[in-house]
Formats: C-alpha cells, sequence, structure tokens
C-alpha cells in the first residue's frame, strides 16, 4: 500500500537538510528558505521539477522503483533511507546485493573531482550520478531514469547520437558488450538483466552480432574521444573504479597526455557554470 503523505513529507524532509555544497551544485545566493530547491533535486534525480513538485505534495501517479531509487540518490539517502522510500511507495524492498544504490561516500567522492568529468553508473550501463562536469561532458544522456539514461541501451539503440568518431565505433562497441557479457554471466538468474540483453539483441543487429561472439571481459581503463558541440574533439583517458560489490562503478575521465585536454574540460566547466547561471 502506498503512503504517499508519507513519502512526500520524508522526501521534502530530506530535501530541506541538504545544502548545495552537500550535492556539488555549489554556491548561490543567500537562500531565504534552508536546503535544495526542488529544482536542483529533480535536476539530480533526471526527473521534471512539476513531477518531483508533485511527489512532494502527494499527488499525481506512483513513482516507480527507478524513480524512488533515483530521487533517493539525488538526496543522498543511505540505503535504510532509499529503502524505507520504496516502501512509503507501495514497491518491495531489493535485496542488499546488485540493486544499484549508491552509497553517500562515493557520491561526496565523485563531487570533490571537481576539475575532472566522474560519472557512477551500474553494471548493466545506467548513469546513476554524475558530478558537474561529468554532467557537462554528457549532455545528451539527461533522460529518465532507466534506459533514457542508459549509455549502453543509447549506443546501440540510438546510434545517431553517438559522441564519438565513427573510426572508434567498432572498439566501444566491443567494450560496451564485452562487460555486459561478465555483468550477464554473474546475474543472468535476474529476470530484468535478461530482458535488457534480449531487448538489445531486437533492436540492434550490431550489438546481436557482437554478442554472439562471446567476448567476456571488465574493463577497467579506456580511451575515449568525443566530439562535443562546445571545445570539439576532446581525448580523455577513462579509468574504472569498481565498488566491492562490482555493480557500481566510478568512471573519471582524465585528459589524455599530449593534448590540449585539460585546457579543454577548463573550459566546459566554465561553459557549464554560464549555463547554470542563466537557468
Amino acid at each position: 500500500m502506498t503512503d504517499r503523505s508519507g513519502f512526500a513529507d520524508f522526501i521534502r524532509r530530506r530535501r530541506e537538510q541538504l545544502r548545495p555544497e552537500d550535492v556539488g551544485t555549489g554556491h548561490t545566493h543567500r537562500r531565504r528558505t534552508p536546503g535544495l530547491r526542488r529544482e536542483e533535486v529533480a535536476m539530480l534525480a533526471g526527473v521534471s521539477v512539476d513531477y518531483y513538485a508533485r511527489l512532494e505534495q502527494g499527488r499525481g501517479s506512483t513513482p516507480s522503483i527507478g524513480v524512488v531509487s533515483a530521487v533517493a540518490r539525488a538526496l543522498q539517502c543511505d540505503r535504510d533511507q532509499r529503502d524505507h522510500m520504496l516502501h512509503l511507495a507501495g514497491h518491495p524492498v531489493p535485496p542488499r546485493s546488485s540493486d544499484g544504490h549508491v552509497r553517500p561516500g562515493l557520491i561526496a567522492v565523485a563531487n570533490r573531482l571537481v576539475d575532472l568529468p566522474a560519472v557512477i553508473v551500474t553494471d548493466l550501463g545506467e548513469i546513476v550520478w554524475e558530478n558537474s562536469l561529468g554532467r557537462i561532458l554528457l549532455d545528451g544522456l539527461a533522460g529518465e531514469p532507466g534506459r533514457g539514461r542508459n549509455l549502453i541501451w543509447e549506443w546501440f539503440a540510438d546510434p545517431d547520437t553517438r559522441a564519438m568518431p565513427p573510426e572508434h565505433w567498432d572498439r566501444i562497441s566491443a567494450a560496451h558488450v564485452s562487460d555486459l557479457r561478465a555483468t550477464y554471466a554473474r546475474r543472468s538468474g535476474e529476470a530484468h538483466v535478461r530482458k535488457f540483453v534480449q531487448d538489445l539483441i531486437a533492436v540492434s543487429d550490431e550489438f546481436k552480432e557482437f554478442w554472439e561472439r562471446h567476448d567476456v571481459a571488465v574493463h577497467h581503463s579506456d580511451t575515449k574521444v568525443f566530439v562535443h558541440p562546445e571545445v570539439g574533439l576532446l581525448e580523455l583517458r577513462c579509468e574504472v573504479l569498481l565498488t566491492p560489490d562490482d555493480d557500481i562503478s566510478l568512471l573519471v575521465f582524465f585528459p589524455m597526455e599530449g593534448t590540449n585536454a585539460a585546457e579543454q574540460l577548463q573550459l566546459l566547466g566554465v561553459v557549464g557554470s554560464q549555463k547554470i547561471s542563466s537557468d
């Protein structure tokens, strides 16, 4: 049974406890009320401001498990608090392993990498957190929680959006699939993992071809070349830092040696700050 008023009260109180610097959105002018603004939580959770406002008002449809989890991450809830939110929303509480929850401490680490893009992803490729520069770098992945923010799904289901030069596509495709193969080997007993792979096979002949090769590998570093609308060709080295459960990874993008990527990242930071100020 859904406890709409309890859910609304919990997220409102949690929002009021947080400060902008706690979630990496930076300092702004003096505020008349404590805590984050609704639009800041909505941005971090990947939902519309209107939808989040309805949640705090106890109105509208029951939020999905994905939305509850995204709001919990935005509000930097620990696992017990996230489970409480799921209970209030009328959803079953998942097992304590491989459920995609991000510890607040890992989010704090990502937020403190102010001069490097940092992104936290699940082992199925869903982006569950970005620091400010990571959000700017991956600006194209700003959909609703779930497949709208999934690196692997977006890569194969909508290849026209790929922000990398075509000569790198085969290498990146192979890396995505071999990583997913390793995840599938660990979690093939979970229905949603099997469904994710089946849907990728149905939507992408390219994915199907790579999947049938049965290549398996967990990548710990890679070279990423982005074509960004603000700074052009951007060459980065991606380091993959795994958590103990191997179901959540922190991706940190470093400037590639011998390129001007460090200066380009500084420019991206400036451009991002200007966009936030103008919003």
